[in-house]
């Protein structure tokens, strides 16, 4: 009975999550939209994808890494006996920037909470950040092209740093 209460606690949380998401006003990003992407995938997914924003397709789709990114993405997860369903994937930011240009301060600043939150309640064993914006989270000072394919822990989390 009381795992099954957790679950439903955690249910309601993610449902709450996602609906601040959709509805989100706190930077411009929110102006250019056509849906917020929050994330997609298991809720209690091992490992955990971490972009930068979403593009134009993912914005049509509201779905995270798709087109030939998406099919790359699947191949990759098949060579090591995985599938996209099995594994959470979320962005830096839930918007996509106007002509996919790069993020700002203020507008990472403005969706960490969410991103702290998704990561919370997902508790991943392994974070897998894709490209610079999201490996900064965890290695701030780091440069993606030194620190790409060399995981370390961070608060007690396998991080991946890789290319976008």
């Amino acid at each position: 009975m009381a795992g099954n209460k957790r679950g439903e606690e955690a249910a309601r949380a993610w449902e709450e999550l996602y609906g601040e998401i959709e509805t989100c006003q706190k930077c411009i990003l929110h102006r250019s939209r056509l849906k917020a992407v929050p994330g997609e995938g298991p809720e209690d997914a091992d490992i955990l994808f971490i972009g930068e924003a979403p593009g134009f397709h993912e914005n049509l789709q509201v779905r995270r890494i798709v087109s030939a990114a998406g099919g790359f993405l699947e191949e990759l997860l098949a060579s090591i006996g995985l599938t996209r369903q099995e594994v959470y994937i979320a962005n830096v930011v839930k918007c996509r920037p106007p002509g996919n240009r790069d993020l700002r301060p203020e507008e990472i600043a403005a969706c960490a909470d969410y991103l702290d939150r998704q990561i919370a309640l997902l508790k991943p064993k392994l974070i897998v950040t894709l490209g610079r914006f999201s490996m900064a989270r965890y290695f701030p000072q780091g440069r993606i092209s030194r620190m790409h394919g060399i995981a370390r822990q961070v608060g007690g989390v396998l991080c991946y740093p890789m290319y976008h």
